[in-house]
């Protein structure tokens, strides 16, 4: 994933630190960070899914001690002391924003850093304005509420400026990464429209409910716009991320 260099180096780990991923998924960026971290450093992801903290440890040597998965709702659990804390697309997901960065914060050590990738403005992501607009043809999909969990619910940078602040974060900055991304890690235009799709659940709940034939032609017209985005058996198209850092 292109994101994890620029996102990694945001969290300027030059010592050996015991580093936290916020939604770490499958564990792709956890094992990045442990590969790009000073020796001696420890890394810990948390997720809520309990299928994806599975694959995530699957992935795990037998004989690799410094690094876990485990099941936890970061938003309230009691975890640390860290001395960094990453997320890669997952803090837009919290019910409670405040409480749960209050929580965060108290996961680091004073002085510790954290950096959070989060989507910039739907406009800057083709990507998804892609598909929106491909299941927009066959069904009415309604506008997006910014205060509700979301992929662009921080888009608007000083909304979550406002919010880390307020919850015992310092230093705060926030840059941008433009770049383009693989859809679906490097998927080819059929399975990447199917990985499009199921992606937003809203999206396909709304396919699936209008029928089969919605769905269907909505899939095969993704695949033909995914198609002139094909380079190398891959899906690529532009995207910005903000990435916000802080401290403690």
């Amino acid at each position: 994933m292109p994101v994890n260099e620029p996102l990694i180096d945001a969290l300027r780990i030059d010592v050996p630190c015991r580093i936290a991923e916020i939604g770490c998924g499958g564990g792709g960026t956890t094992l990045e960070i442990l590969r790009r971290a000073p020796a001696g450093s420890v890394v810990h992801g948390f997720d809520i899914s309990p299928g994806l903290i599975a694959s995530a440890r699957a992935r795990v040597r037998p004989d690799e001690r410094a690094i876990t998965f485990a099941l936890a709702d970061v938003a309230t659990a009691t975890e640390g002391p860290f001395d960094r804390l990453v997320s890669r697309f997952a803090i837009m997901f919290f019910d409670e924003p405040p409480a749960a960065f209050a929580n965060l914060a108290a996961w680091l050590v004073p002085g510790g850093r954290f950096a959070f990738a989060v989507w910039a403005r739907a406009s800057d992501n083709p990507w998804v304005t892609t598909v929106r607009e491909v299941v927009a043809e066959f069904v009415e999909v309604p506008a997006p509420s910014p205060d509700e969990p979301g992929p662009f619910r921080y888009a608007e940078s000083d909304t979550l400026i406002t919010l880390l602040d307020g919850s015992g974060f310092c230093e705060l900055d926030v840059h941008d990464w433009r770049g383009a991304l693989p859809i679906g890690g490097g998927l080819p235009a059929k399975d990447a429209a199917n990985f499009a799709i199921a992606s937003f659940s809203s999206f396909s709940e709304l396919l699936a409910d209008a029928g089969d034939a919605a769905l269907n032609d909505a899939r095969q017209s993704l695949i033909a716009r995914f198609s002139r985005h094909q380079q190398g058996g891959a899906v690529w198209m532009d995207a910005c991320v903000h990435i916000f850092t802080g401290a403690r």
